[in-house]
């Protein structure tokens, strides 16, 4: 499970059985888990459960789990949240003669430059690039420089998503969960 969770019990007075809390918090890590809104897991999330109704026959562990998702569900739309996306460090090693196509091609691939240097005979360029973006990468670069340059990438840190990615993310999601 990949997500932290920080979970409070903020009921006074008795309104929910201590005997439902790990149920509440069942549901709610069940949903954390599949994704509340793009079906990826969600992560980082704090939680205080202050309130509830509770029936002192019909009140089953089964009710509070289900109660538990739903309103997570609910709480973590209206919370709006922010889609993730891992980044990743990409040094690319070019001939100076196609230094200019291959930065258009990182441009457009939503990197962010950060430094340039020149290394026998080769132009080293340094980026931050969504690993989304990478996707067939190499067969773009080799065909930008005739193969002649290579880069490496290793992961950097996760960033969320320019508004525009997360509206057509959510949009994509929404389409995909309903012809299901």
């Amino acid at each position: 499970w990949g997500g932290k969770l920080v979970f409070c019990n903020c009921i006074v007075g008795g309104a929910i059985d201590a005997r439902f809390l790990p149920a509440i918090l069942k549901g709610i890590m069940e949903k954390m888990e599949e994704g509340p809104l793009t079906g990826s897991y969600a992560r980082d999330i704090r939680v205080c459960v202050y309130d509830g109704k509770m029936h002192p026959v019909d009140s089953n562990e089964i009710s509070f789990k289900l109660a538990g998702r739903n309103a997570f569900r609910t709480a973590f739309k209206e919370a709006g949240p922010k889609i993730l996306e891992p980044i990743y460090d990409v040094e690319v090693r070019v001939p100076a003669d196609r230094m200019g196509d291959v930065m258009s091609d990182l441009q457009g691939r939503r990197a962010v430059i950060e430094g340039m240097s020149s290394e026998k005979g080769f132009e080293v360029i340094k980026a931050k690039v969504p690993l989304k973006e990478m996707n067939k990468y190499s067969t773009s670069l080799s065909s930008i420089s005739g193969g002649r340059a290579s880069y490496s990438m290793k992961y950097s840190n996760y960033e969320k998503v320019p508004p525009e990615v997360q509206e057509q993310l959510l949009a994509a999601y929404e389409s995909e969960d309903s012809d299901e």
